[in-house]
This record gives C-alpha cells, sequence and structure tokens, in this order.
C-alpha cells in the first residue's frame, strides 16, 4: 500500500476534507499513487499557532526526552525501512536498494543528534571582579520552518527535524509535492515515537505561496532550505528583510580533479557509480571532469566502459542500477544540456539520446571535448550526464575548478600527499573528499561556500543555526 497522504498539524493527520488536492505520479510508469491534500491559509494558520504554542513548554524539556524520542524514531526507521523505502521508489523513482539505504542511514543521523542534544553546553567566564558570576547559555530559537526537496526526501527532512527538535526548537516543514510519501512516514514515525503535539508540523502547498506566507510570519525565527541556488536567494532575501536566521544547502558544481599519479582504474569506477547515483541528481554529484592529460585516455575508457553496464529501469525491478528522472521535465533539459554540448563542439562518447517508452528515463552520457564556457560546464545538470576534460597541472586545475559561483563538494584523486595537501588547500569548497567519497555522514559536516549554501548540518556544528546565544552576568 502506498501511504496515506494528509498534513499533520498540532498531533493530527488531516486529509483531502474538501482541500485542493494535487496527483502524485510514479516517475518509472506515470501511474497515478495518491492525492496530496494541499494546505489552505487556515492550515499554515493552524500550523503557525500550534509551532508557537508548543515551543513554550518543549524548549524547557530535558534533553533526555527529547534524545529518547529521536532514538525511538531511529529505531522506527530501521523496523520500518523497506516499506518506506518501497515508496519512496515509487514517487521518486531511485533504484529500491538506494531508498532502503536513505531510511537506514538516516536512523543513523536520528541517533547522533540524540546524542548530541544531551550536550548543548554553555560556559563560564572568569570575571574581573571576583563578586561577578558570568555565564554563557544556549538557547532554542524559536518556532522554525524548513523546506526540503524531493531528490532525498528522507534524508534532507529528517536532518532538518532532528536538529530543530534536538535543539528543543518546533518545526514546520513543506515537504517535496512530487515525493511526499518518505516525509508523511516521518510524521507517523514522530507521532509514534510520542512527540508532544505541534512540535512537528507537515503542510503542503504551492512551494512560493506557502514559503512566502509562513517566512513572513512573526511567528518564525529561523528558516532552512535545500535546493536551488535562485530559489534559495529569494527565500535567504526574504528571511533578511525580517531579520531571520537562515541555512541555506544550495546547489553545487562540483568539480572532480584527476591526477596523472591516481589509480586510474579505481577513480574510474568509483567516480562512474556515484555519478548515476539516483540518476545523477544528488547536489554533491561530480558533474565536472578534469583530467590530468597523462591519464585522460585510460580514464576515459574506463569510465565509459563502466557506465555502458548500467542498467537502467523501473527502481523495483531486480537488477535495476539506475531509475528514472523524477520528473517528465528534466528529460528534455538533458537534452539541451546534450545539444548545446554538440553545438559547442563536443563529443558524445556514450549515451545521449532519451529511449523511447513510458517513464522519465535518461541513460548515462558521457561528453568529451568541451570548452569551459559550455552549459554542460557552467551550470548543474543536475542528472546523468558527464563532461570530462583535459587539464595540464596543478594550477590550471584549481584555476578551473573555482572558476565557478558554486562551492558545494569537491572531488580529488591522487597518490601524493602533497597533491592532495595542496588541492583541499586551493579548492573553494566547502566539502574535499580526496580518494573516496565521505561526506553526509551524521557526524561530519555538510555545506557549502559561495553561492552553494550559508552554514552547515550535521557535525557538533548542526545545532548551531537553532540556537541563540545568551550572556548573563550577575553580581
Amino acid at each position: 500500500m502506498y501511504e496515506n497522504l494528509a498534513l499533520y498539524i498540532n498531533g493530527e493527520f488531516l486529509a483531502g476534507e474538501g482541500r485542493a488536492t494535487r496527483p502524485v505520479v510514479n516517475p518509472a510508469n506515470q501511474e497515478v499513487l495518491g492525492q496530496l491534500p494541499m494546505a489552505t491559509k487556515a492550515d499554515l494558520d493552524r500550523a503557525l499557532a500550534a509551532a508557537e504554542s508548543a515551543f513554550r513548554s518543549w524548549r524547557h524539556s530535558s534533553p533526555m526526552e527529547r534524545s529518547q524520542i529521536l532514538r525511538k524514531v531511529g529505531q522506527l526507521s530501521r523496523e520500518h525501512a523497506q516499506e518506506i523505502g518501497r515508496n519512496l521508489t515509487r514517487d521518486q523513482g531511485k533504484p529500491l536498494a538506494e531508498a532502503v539505504a536513505e531510511i537506514t542511514q538516516c536512523a543513523d543521523h536520528t541517533d547522533w543528534h540524540a546524542e548530541e542534544c544531551r550536550r548543548i553546553y554553555g560556559r563560564v567566564i572568569p570575571a574581573r571582579n571576583p563578586e561577578v558570576r558570568q555565564m554563557v547559555v544556549r538557547e532554542p530559537v524559536g518556532v522554525c520552518v524548513a523546506f526540503t526537496p524531493w531528490n532525498f526526501p528522507y534524508n534532507q527532512a529528517i536532518r532538518k527535524i532532528a536538529a530543530a527538535i534536538g535543539a528543543g526548537c518546533t518545526i514546520i516543514l513543506k515537504g517535496p509535492e512530487d515525493a511526499p510519501s518518505a516525509v508523511m512516514a516521518i510524521a507517523r514515525l514522530f507521532h509514534e515515537a510520542g512527540l508532544p503535539p505541534g512540535v512537528l508540523n507537515i503542510v503542503w502547498g504551492e512551494p512560493a505561496e506557502v514559503s512566502d506566507y509562513l517566512i513572513r510570519s512573526p511567528i518564525v525565527r529561523k528558516v532552512s532550505f535545500t535546493g536551488s541556488v535562485p530559489v534559495g536567494k529569494q527565500l535567504a532575501a526574504l528571511a533578511g528583510a525580517h531579520m531571520k536566521r537562515i541555512t541555506m544547502e544550495l546547489g553545487g558544481h562540483s568539480p572532480v580533479l584527476v591526477f596523472a599519479d591516481a589509480d586510474i582504474d579505481r577513480a574510474a569506477d568509483m567516480l562512474a557509480r556515484f555519478k548515476i547515483r539516483n540518476a545523477g541528481q544528488v547536489c554533491i554529484s561530480p558533474t565536472r571532469f578534469y583530467v590530468q592529460e597523462a591519464a585522460y585516455d585510460r580514464f576515459l575508457e574506463r569510465f565509459v566502459d563502466t557506465l555502458a553496464g548500467i542498467r537502467v529501469g523501473d527502481g523495483l525491478a531486480e537488477g535495476t542500477q539506475m531509475g528514472p528522472l523524477a520528473h517528465a521535465r528534466r528529460v528534455p533539459v538533458m537534452r539541451a544540456f546534450v545539444e548545446d554540448a554538440v553545438a559547442q563542439g563536443g563529443r558524445i562518447a556514450l549515451g545521449g539520446e532519451a529511449p523511447e517508452g513510458p517513464g522519465h528515463f535518461f541513460p548515462p552520457t558521457v561528453i568529451t571535448d568541451l570548452p569551459d564556457h559550455a552549459r554542460l560546464m557552467t551550470e548543474e545538470p543536475f542528472g546523468p550526464v558527464a563532461p570530462i576534460t583535459r587539464f595540464s597541472t596543478l594550477e590550471e586545475g584549481l584555476q578551473r575548478a573555482n572558476s565557478l559561483p558554486f562551492g558545494l563538494s569537491s572531488y580529488v584523486f591522487t597518490e601524493s600527499l602533497k597533491t592532495a595537501h595542496r588541492a583541499a588547500a586551493g579548492l573553494e569548497a566547502g566539502m574535499v573528499n580526496i580518494n573516496h567519497f565521505g561526506v553526509a555522514l551524521p557526524e561530519t559536516p555538510f555545506g557549502g561556500v559561495k553561492d552553494s549554501g550559508i552554514g552547515s548540518e550535521g557535525g557538533t556544528e548542526t545545532f548551531d543555526g537553532y540556537l541563540v546565544t545568551k550572556f548573563v552576568t550577575q553580581v
């Protein structure tokens, strides 16, 4: 059975009941899975009031109580991973193994926040006057709103929810209308875990209208968003106009530097498989491949051979390694990238044409010989299209890698400690992976620089955006 779709406000699940609805469609076969109710203005007001009321008591809740609830959600996530993952595959498209892994990995995130929320410490500052006592305390910021995307529906939502709840905040979350089942599952798990009414609220609706209404509300004190750079800038500007804290995890166009001294076969295999994860619809997906001249031919051959063997199909079909794109609109976008690349002198080494038949499918595609001003080299494709080009020196590679306004993730493959150090120091990115893929763990900070965002999620930094600092001085 597909997830029962509803709003979740003040501890209640609210189905259609006369509200406008929106169909949820399986991107692999266009099957209509369910009807998602859209929140009315009255629903948003009710969510705001519920979050505000709940915050009055939740802010004083014991860290042990918050920890217990988060741990319970982690346990329930593992227990229900198969059914949640199956529905996630049905409405988002990724292979079932990837979907189930997303759920089980997120259980680690709730466990991490369950532990860290017990360690939100203040400090005592030695006073100049022995009769004065000086203290710093950290307090929850208040009611938070969060907006999460469709590519990792469970992951992106649970990060924000766990951080807000663990910090003692309450939260209203608008998840992705295209792939809502995972967020609905999160609401049900927290409900079952005993979270008090109003601490977590889930709404759906027209993104621009819902975000504008919630961010402008004087009740809201914190905004968290994961999504595209243009939308993130709009929401950041609106939040800034109302002096509200923000965490922005925005798009990237992640550069890869493969040096001639790297283990070329291993690098090509790893990068090819990471590239097609979630059909390339990953903000940290490797998207600009710079390969040192001496290793270029060998890398290209191995990379293409690996991608050529990828099985594309329905995410629920046995053996599928890459599913469809999540939306029909993404297929012509991939075509446009390929057409521009060819017009710019690019050579298609693999793929490039969408298959006939149902579903939003586009094959793994490799394009070579592109100039740096080609669209594929300057805009994030957010799909299974990989441009590969040559570079000569470390300095050239860094200059080209840093030439765009994005700075989320980056990748380096080399066997030289000196090269690895210089590349790590020189790359303008919030995250640098050297010879493996090691980001997005609950104990490590996740975030970008430049146009790729503000703030971090995860790691010891995870609660920073949800806490205010208060200084107390007393005689």
